[in-house]
């Protein structure tokens, strides 16, 4: 049969930076081998099925593939489908939406501002939030990890840490841009640093190349089937936790712009939002702008 699907460039304003993400629309009697081999078809960092809700009261039922396995939750698949159901809910006219996404982590609240027939804005409230997954490696072993030298590790009060807010990652702090840049996945050394029995690194600094940014990241993970990511949603969600931790924000209402892909010629912006009341963190939010750069038809 026929199936309609979508590609959208995620945390991006502009087609052909951010991060790439296929949406298949029509997913009902898609079983998970053929899900899978339809995620490596496309082989992008993730690609949505979209599927009728359980409960009347959500949009819809996603399940997220990367190349090689599924995950329960991810950022940029669903700030770029929760843009695109609402472009066409709403026939692409400007306006406000909001609805619940059911995904394997849980439902997860999103509101997206509609700007025209192929682009949009999201801020979805994370289903689960950070905690930390227990010791990092040492700033040694972290440096050797990622092919950098133990002083180029750690900024502030930053050290390296562990959190999950669905998919774990090790966040390693480095001083400027320039030791990020230098950063790699090809070090002898690169297994060493594991989160969650995945091995994902996120590598952030606070030298970022827009004044009104805060943090510059880039995410490797070779378990998902690809090195390096230009713009992570679950990763910035989960860094939530190393803001907590090492920033400790006053009470009230915060946000903090995360600038990824940059080192890939990919920029991606994503927005941090942070709730918190009596020094705990109560709400966290990510947001970000999607646009639509393809639509087609897979014969199946």
């Amino acid at each position: 049969m026929s199936r309609r699907f979508a590609m959208l460039d995620v945390f991006t304003r502009e087609a052909l930076a951010g991060n790439p993400l296929a949406v298949v629309l029509d997913a009902e009697g898609l079983n998970d081998h053929a899900m899978q081999a339809i995620a490596r078809e496309f082989n992008l960092s993730e690609t949505v099925f979209v599927g009728p809700p359980g409960d009347v009261r959500s949009r819809a039922a996603l399940r997220i593939f990367t190349p090689v396995r599924e995950l329960p939750f991810a950022g940029h698949p669903t700030v770029g489908t929760a843009v695109l159901l609402a472009i066409r809910d709403h026939g692409g006219q400007h306006g406000h939406v909001a609805f619940d996404l059911e995904e394997k982590i849980g439902l997860v609240p999103c509101s997206v501002e509609v700007l025209s027939g192929a682009s949009g804005q999201a801020v979805f409230s994370l289903p689960m939030l950070p905690k930390s997954l227990g010791e990092a490696a040492n700033e040694i072993a972290a440096a050797h990890a990622i092919g950098l030298k133990p002083g180029d590790i750690g900024f502030g009060r930053h050290s390296p840490s562990v959190f999950t807010a669905g998919n774990a990652f090790t966040f390693i702090p480095v001083k400027d841009r320039a030791a990020l840049a230098r950063a790699t996945t090809l070090s002898p050394d690169w297994g060493t640093v594991r989160a969650g029995g995945h091995p994902n690194v996120y590598v952030y600094t606070k030298d970022t190349s827009q004044p009104n940014h805060h943090y510059r990241a880039r995410m490797f993970a070779r378990d998902m089937g690809g090195f390096e990511d230009p713009a992570t949603g679950s990763a910035v969600a989960a860094f939530a936790g190393v803001v907590m931790a090492f920033d400790a924000p006053d009470d009230g209402q915060h946000r903090f712009t995360i600038e990824q892909g940059y080192e890939m010629g990919r920029p991606s912006q994503i927005d941090l939002h942070l709730t918190i009341e009596n020094g705990v963190l109560v709400k966290a939010a990510i947001g970000g702008a999607a646009v639509i750069v393809a639509e087609g038809t897979l014969h199946l």
